[in-house]
């Protein structure tokens, strides 16, 4: 047995979020305690409306949460003012979404720098060289958004969110709105960032293609973690989906 002991990158106490009032309050998240261990690729699962959305944001710092702590590093996040939070999320964490959020006027590897260059922080070259490499764009970094495919656009996007080195790199349906191939390229580079870098990476996908790239894999229902699937594979998460939603 390892006496190994798993550091948390980020992590939810007794977690509760709600939206709208009276009637029409939906409970999207109940009660969620959950821990992120550090240097690894976590995926966060569940239907449409489970509140695997609603987790990853209230973890990322981008929701307040109703009740309950979440904690990235040892930051209570719950007691940040707006100012603090907003400098945390900038400084600390790494965000790749469904739509690729690139400046349209800007070249490839002007939007990879932005948000070093709104912080006023001085990019390290070398380290920059480096996530340019990994991502395999060093032969695009002149080009626009326009100019770039879905897949490619959308790995401007991971470096972007590496560039600053986050505690955590959230990806929200990262693989939503590419085709299989580009899919495929663009969870093998988070994969490896975690696998060279040592990254934290936190995602949320429907497709168990795509979560069988984890080490780890939550499963949301109504709100609650309710599964965890270590090492998972695409027929494990299949069978445990079916579990959770039957």
């Amino acid at each position: 047995m390892s006496s190994h002991v798993e550091v948390a990158a980020v992590r939810a106490v007794a977690v509760t979020k709600r939206f709208g009032v009276g009637p029409a309050m939906v409970t999207a998240l109940d009660g969620v305690t959950v821990a992120v261990p550090a240097g690894r690729f976590t995926v966060v699962m569940g239907a449409s409306g489970s509140g695997k959305s609603t987790l990853l944001h209230c973890l990322a710092g981008l929701d307040r949460v109703d009740s309950g702590v979440v904690y990235l590093g040892d930051v209570d996040l719950t007691g940040l003012s707006e100012r603090a939070l907003t400098r945390l999320r900038r400084d600390r964490v790494g965000f790749v979404f469904q739509s690729f959020n690139l400046l349209p006027t800007l070249t490839a590897g002007e939007n990879l720098l932005l948000p070093l260059r709104i912080a006023g922080r001085v990019p390290d070259r070398a380290w920059t060289d480096r996530v340019v490499d990994v991502v395999g764009l060093r032969d695009r970094l002149a080009h626009r958004p326009a100019e770039l495919s879905g897949g490619q656009q959308q790995r401007v996007a991971v470096a972007r969110a590496l560039v600053a080195r986050p505690a955590v790199v959230f990806a929200d349906e990262p693989t939503g709105n590419l085709d299989s191939r580009a899919a495929a390229d663009v969870l093998a580079l988070l994969r490896r960032c975690v696998d060279e870098f040592g990254q934290t990476v936190v995602m949320v996908t429907h497709d168990p293609v795509a979560a069988g790239y984890a080490d780890r894999v939550l499963l949301v229902a109504d709100g609650r973690v309710v599964d965890e699937v270590d090492a998972p594979s695409v027929a494990m998460i299949h069978r445990r989906l079916g579990g959770v939603s039957s």
